[in-house]
C-alpha cells in the first residue's frame, strides 16, 4: 500500500483558502446550478460530519482527546456542533496557554467566564495603549482560535491591572480632623 502523504499546517490553510474561493465562486455564479452546487456541498459536508461523529462515539477517551486537540480536527468538530469540551473549558485553554507569554511583558490575563456566546477576559497590561491593544487583540485571536463558536471576546471593566488613584472625600475629612483632635 503506498504512503499517504499528510498536509502540513500551511498546505491545509492553503487549501482552506482556496476552498473559500472556489465556494465564493459558486455562490455568485448566475444560473440554476448555483442552487444545486451549494446543496451538493451542504450535504456532503452533513455526511462527513455524521461519520466524524461516528468516528467520535467509537473513540476512547484518549483518543477523543487527541482529535478535539487537533486544530483541523477540532474546527470540524466545532463545525458539525460535536466537539467534546465545552466552549468555555476550551476558551480558558486558550487564555492559560497566552498567560506565561502575557506575565513575561509584565501583565497578567485570565478567562472571567463566558456568557451569552461571549467570553469575558481579565487583562493587566503594561505599557502603552497600543501595545495593550495588540496584547488584547492576541488574546481576542487565540479564544476565537480555539472556540470559534463564540461570537465575541471582551475584556471585563477594570481588568487593566492600574489601581484607581481616587481617595473618598470621606478619609480625607476623617484624617484632618484626626489630625487636629491631637492638637
Amino acid at each position: 500500500m503506498p504512503e499517504t502523504v499528510r498536509l502540513d499546517e500551511t498546505a491545509v490553510g492553503e487549501r482552506l483558502s482556496r476552498l473559500d474561493r472556489l465556494l465564493e465562486q459558486i455562490e455568485s455564479a448566475p444560473g440554476p446550478m448555483t442552487g444545486a452546487a451549494i446543496e451538493a456541498v451542504q450535504t456532503l459536508t452533513e455526511v462527513y460530519g455524521e461519520a466524524l461523529a461516528r468516528v467520535l462515539d467509537q473513540a476512547d477517551a484518549g483518543l477523543a482527546d487527541r482529535m478535539a486537540g487537533d486544530e483541523l480536527i477540532g474546527h470540524l468538530l466545532v463545525l458539525h456542533g460535536i466537539h467534546p469540551e465545552p466552549p468555555e473549558r476550551r476558551a480558558a485553554r486558550a487564555v492559560d496557554a497566552l498567560r506565561p507569554a502575557v506575565r513575561e511583558r509584565g501583565g497578567d490575563v485570565e478567562l472571567a467566564g463566558v456568557a451569552e456566546g461571549v467570553a469575558q477576559v481579565r487583562l493587566a497590561a503594561k505599557g502603552c495603549g497600543s501595545s495593550s491593544a495588540a496584547l488584547e487583540e492576541a488574546v481576542r485571536e487565540a479564544v476565537l482560535a480555539m472556540a470559534p463558536e463564540l461570537s465575541g471576546v471582551e475584556r471585563e471593566p477594570g481588568g487593566d491591572g492600574r489601581r484607581s488613584a481616587f481617595v473618598p472625600l470621606e478619609a480625607l475629612t476623617l484624617r484632618t480632623a484626626s489630625v487636629g483632635e491631637r492638637a
